[in-house]
């Protein structure tokens, strides 16, 4: 094939560096001395002139100033053959054609009285078949004619038709069709673009060295007649905003052409994406362009990719069709991936409210569904025949759908399941249990409550007794939260003692833990609840560490703030899924020699690991406690895969707490010194650790994580485990569990069953999400009553008991 990679031969790239900004700065220059009148005249006159000019620059050569405007742009050339010559901008062919394009844009420009004036020329970057001239055209237009000459560039296709229709043209001039043009969306313009040959299609410098700053670089890709392009990025790392993940610094560019058109971007993407979940692209026809550009800040590695081409007709690519069995799935082309611009499928089903959708969308039986929708989304034909079309444009792309299909009987389309508004058929038992099941609340409607089980909302829903006083309104109108504690106008502690709210931000600590005093003005006073500086100064803010806002007078609760940070972007634990790989970089697998894996640890530091103090006591056949009997296996994903992610370290030391009760389970925690410090990478990072005062409220959803057993005496997982669960009232907890929870303790799960750690999860992580956006160690797996029980939650360690004594054992 023409187009496909070979070692010899890749992308055309071009690479052009922005000038550096001029710096010099303008000199006054001195006047001779004069005395007296003179002076005052002299004065007089230049402060005259000085304002004269203002007026004049201000009046006249202020509204003249101009900005350039670049604007790229396609058109199909109908009256000319395609030749292979074409495609190489060197040849006397493709210099005589692109002559002749240009010459005529001239003309249809300099007929437009609001584009005339203002023209200064116009190059043809590429043709494709068809044929298609993509080129650019540059104006110098005034500040204040802008928006009319972008108006007229928009409307360029009906300028064409009215030149061709009503104006007089050479027997051999181009017939122009289908013009599409707009302002060029790329802010870093360039005179040339210079050829890079590189051994594989990647970022300048990679993999030895990041992409250079201020740089623009394109690839035009191209593929056969009758086959599209196929772009797959298995190296993706750009920098992006931290925040928000805005592409406002660097970030790749793809197009449905060979020129940068808005009109036919598929994507803009940025960041840093997993190899396990990868990034492909396919083009509608035969070209893309990809587009890199970078600014002045940062090193990151950059991109690597591979293109290829596929058939139109290929597997992957066809879509639609008659589908007439009683069941089946069907997707959108190329799903789980990027869906090609510029498609139309329709799906025809044969078995024994309208929404407005400007873009892209799926229509069944002439019902428009589109954007992104959380959860199942179902809809019932009421007959034995169903059309489905799937319809993109020309712009931007998406990941598609997966849909599953199934004939039922129209009398009975639930059998032995409850039948959810949203036609979702659910088990009856999930009918009044408190959760949305049904997804739109019909399946908690109209409930009579069971008393021993649920708690009775004014609002007629049911609810779990065990989130009455859990700080969180589940109800929705606050019934579970009422009579708890303290009355209409107090205040609950943290300590759960109730003070007056006007006590609340006194001054004065009425609570005892100083909780009413927390998130109010700034404190010089320093209790057991108020964060303390570097400099020893307290501040009242609840959780202010590495939550991007400097606090602290010294920046101090911002300092050791490189953690808790996943690079990877999320699309058992008994109950839970498999984890993304690198979705949590903190968590560890440790081996006995003799076992395999038995335990989970998290990464604090470099040399560092938390794990469970009873995971590392003695039995009568194997030494735990001492360092030899274990590695520590850190970014490993699956158990026995090390590949090229994970690393292995022995151990140096093992600290348990020396306060450890293997009858109470007080006091489980311990630390583990590795043998040799790990290198961070996208798979291996450590977990923030909370300051001393830090708050992680009843009702916060957790994860936790781990390559435990999936069911109570049941097989250990072989993939990364994932499952959010939730934090516990304390006092809840205890009275579940007997009264076996001390403060050194904290409960989190899901008191219906279902969710839960298990057996070879103890020691790993209870990962808690800030406000930041960064995961902290809120507590390590330690014990509990079997697995995923029901009113049987999970019981960690709670890691902010244990800060000084972290800190002094390990630095950290």
């Amino acid at each position: 094939m023409r187009y496909t990679p070979k070692p010899d031969k890749d992308w055309d790239t071009s690479v052009q560096f922005l000038p550096a900004s001029d710096n010099k700065q303008l000199e006054k220059k001195k006047v001779p001395g004069r005395v007296g009148a003179v002076v005052g005249v002299v004065v007089f006159a230049a402060v005259l002139a000085l304002m004269t000019g203002l007026l004049v620059w201000h009046f006249h050569f202020r509204q003249d100033r101009r900005d350039r405007k670049i604007y790229s742009g396609i058109m199909r050339i109908t009256n000319q053959v395609f030749e292979d010559k074409y495609e190489n901008s060197n040849s006397s062919e493709f210099k005589a054609l692109a002559k002749q394009v240009t010459e005529q844009l001239k003309t249809i420009y300099l007929r437009q009285p609001q584009l005339s004036k203002y023209y200064v020329g116009s190059t043809i970057r590429a043709f494709s078949e068809g044929i298609i001239a993509y080129y650019m055209s540059e104006f110098n237009v005034p500040m204040g004619q802008v928006l009319s000459v972008n108006k007229a560039i928009e409307n360029m296709n009906n300028l064409v038709k009215k030149d061709q229709r009503t104006m007089k043209h050479p027997g051999n001039a181009l017939v122009f069709d289908e013009v599409v043009s707009s302002a060029f969306s790329v802010s870093y313009y360039f005179e040339s673009l210079e050829s890079n040959d590189r051994p594989l299609p990647s970022s300048p410098g990679f993999p030895n060295a990041p992409y250079p700053p201020n740089t623009l670089v394109q690839w035009e890709l191209r593929a056969d007649l009758g086959h599209v392009v196929k772009l797959d990025f298995d190296t993706f790392n750009l920098e992006a905003e931290e925040a928000d993940k805005t592409c406002k610094k660097d970030f790749i560019k793809i197009y449905d052409s060979l020129v940068a058109i808005e009109s036919r971007a598929m994507e803009e993407i940025c960041g840093h994406y997993s190899p396990s979940d990868p990034l492909t692209f396919l083009s509608s026809h035969n070209v893309m362009l990809v587009t890199l550009v970078t600014n002045d800040e940062g090193e990151y590695p950059g991109i690597r990719a591979h293109v290829s081409q596929v058939r139109k007709d290929g597997p992957g690519m066809k879509c639609g069709g008659a589908l007439s069995a009683a069941g089946g799935t069907f997707t959108s082309p190329n799903f789980p991936n990027y869906y090609p611009p510029n498609t139309v499928c329709v799906w025809t089903i044969t078995v024994s409210c309208r929404k407005k959708c400007n873009k892209d969308y799926v229509e069944v039986n002439s019902k428009k569904l589109c954007g992104e929708k959380t959860g199942h989304v179902v809809e019932t034909v009421k007959n034995n025949q169903a059309t489905v079309t799937f319809s993109s444009d020309h712009s931007y792309v998406d990941r598609g759908f997966n849909v599953t299909y199934k004939a039922i009987n129209s009398l009975d389309p639930c059998p032995k399941q409850l039948l959810c508004e949203n036609q979702i058929c659910i088990n009856l038992n999930l009918k009044c249990d408190g959760w949305n099941d049904c997804g739109d609340m019909t399946d908690e409607r109209n409930c009579v409550c069971n008393a021993t089980q649920h708690l009775a909302c004014k609002n007629r829903l049911c609810k779990p007794k065990f989130w009455q006083c859990d700080g969180v309104d589940d109800c929705g109108d606050n019934t579970d939260e009422l009579g708890c504690g303290c009355t209409a106008g107090e205040f609950l502690c943290q300590n759960d003692n109730c003070v007056l709210e006007k006590k609340k931000c006194d001054g004065r600590n009425d609570c005892g833990d100083g909780s009413d005093e927390l998130d109010c003005t700034t404190s010089m006073t320093c209790t057991d609840a108020t964060y303390k500086c570097k400099n020893n100064l307290c501040i009242s803010k609840v959780n202010p560490e590495c939550d991007g806002q400097d606090d602290c007078e010294d920046k101090s609760d911002e300092a050791n703030c490189d953690c808790g940070r996943s690079l990877f972007k999320t699309s058992r634990i008994v109950g839970g899924q498999d984890a993304v790989a690198g979705e949590f970089p903190w968590q560890v697998s440790l081996h006995s020699k003799d076992h395999g894996h038995l335990c989970g640890a998290s990464i604090i530091s470099e040399r560092w690991l938390v794990t469970a103090a009873h995971c590392v006591q003695d039995n009568g056949k194997s030494r735990f406690s001492q360092p030899g009997t274990w590695e520590a296996y850190l970014g490993l994903h699956v158990q026995r895969q090390t590949g090229k992610t994970a690393e292995r370290r022995t151990l140096k030391r093992i600290i348990p707490h020396p306060y450890y009760n293997e009858y109470t389970y007080d006091n489980d925690i311990a630390l583990m010194e590795l043998s040799s410090s790990v290198p961070y990478s996208d798979h291996i990072r450590p977990i923030c650790m909370p300051a001393a005062q830090h708050v992680f409220p009843p009702g916060h959803s957790v994860w936790i994580t781990g390559w435990g057993a999936t069911r109570e005496g049941g097989l250990a997982a072989t993939v990364l485990q994932k499952a959010q669960v939730r934090i516990i009232n304390q006092t809840v907890c205890n009275n579940l569990m007997a009264n076996q929870i001390t403060s050194r303790m904290m409960c989190a799960g899901v008191l219906l069953g279902g969710i839960d750690a298990c057996q070879g999860d103890s020691g790993g992580p209870l990962s808690s999400p800030s406000k930041g956006g960064r995961m902290f160690l809120a507590g390590v797996v330690s014990w509990g009553d079997g697995c995923a029980r029901k009113n049987k939650p999970g019981i960690y360690t709670r890691v902010t008991k244990y800060r000084g004594w972290i800190k002094e054992k390990t630095g950290v």
